[in-house]
């Protein structure tokens, strides 16, 4: 505990770098999987090309990835950029499925009713078909916060400063009273995003939450009753 209170600034200063890694990478890899999972979920053609790219994308070490993409942009190895991007390539890899799934649960006798009152594919889209794939939208962007909160840790391999310096520094220096810190604040990380990501779902999703009561309130009476 010593060790952290002395070390407390600069703990928070790698702290501020990895959120500021994997902010971006879990909203635009968010952002982007909607239009992608939705298209391969109308096409099979499209969800084999998709999922089979972005599968070979996500077993790609990420070392390997932070390298090749300076090279692909023409950047400089130690540019943050070249994390978030790479990041940002991982979390659409996952989310991409997410969101295929998500848009596959809709009923098709739902999107037909939706048609038949007059809605267009636009208004169908945002009032009926993305309102009811949101819960699993919201454990596909779950795991991509988690996933993404855990990898930016790699980028100290590369020179980009995050909490992964304190696992190499704990390393060399044989502190593990650092190693323990740098596994507990990601860990941090990653719950406050979980449960930041969370409470957005119940405000954007009411309904959902209403429906989890029902649920719950079914297998209590199933329990009682046995």
């Amino acid at each position: 505990m010593d060790w952290v209170w002395s070390n407390l600034p600069q703990i928070w200063d790698y702290t501020l770098d990895h959120i500021g890694l994997s902010v971006i990478p879990i909203i635009v890899g968010f952002v982007v999987s909607i239009p992608l999972g939705y298209w391969a979920s109308r096409s099979r053609v499209a969800k084999s090309i998709l999922l089979s790219i972005f599968s070979i994308l996500y077993t790609l070490p990420s070392i390997v990835l932070f390298v090749v993409v300076p090279i692909a942009l023409n950047g400089t190895i130690l540019d943050p950029k070249n994390v978030i991007i790479a990041l940002t390539i991982y979390a659409v890899a996952i989310m991409v499925r997410s969101a295929t799934d998500a848009f596959a649960s809709v009923a098709p006798n739902v999107r037909d009713s939706a048609r038949a009152v007059g809605y267009s594919g636009v208004q169908r889209f945002f009032r009926v078909e993305l309102p009811l794939a949101g819960p699993v939208l919201l454990a596909g962007i779950r795991i991509v916060s988690v996933s993404t909160v855990s990898l930016a840790t790699v980028g100290v391999f590369i020179g980009i400063p995050s909490l992964g310096n304190l696992f190499t520094d704990a390393f060399q220096r044989q502190i593990p009273q650092e190693a323990i810190t740098g596994i507990v604040f990601v860990l941090l990380i990653a719950l406050v995003f979980d449960l930041i990501i969370s409470t957005v779902a119940r405000i954007l999703m009411p309904w959902n939450r209403r429906q989890s009561r029902r649920v719950a309130a079914r297998k209590l009476a199933r329990v009682v009753s046995a």
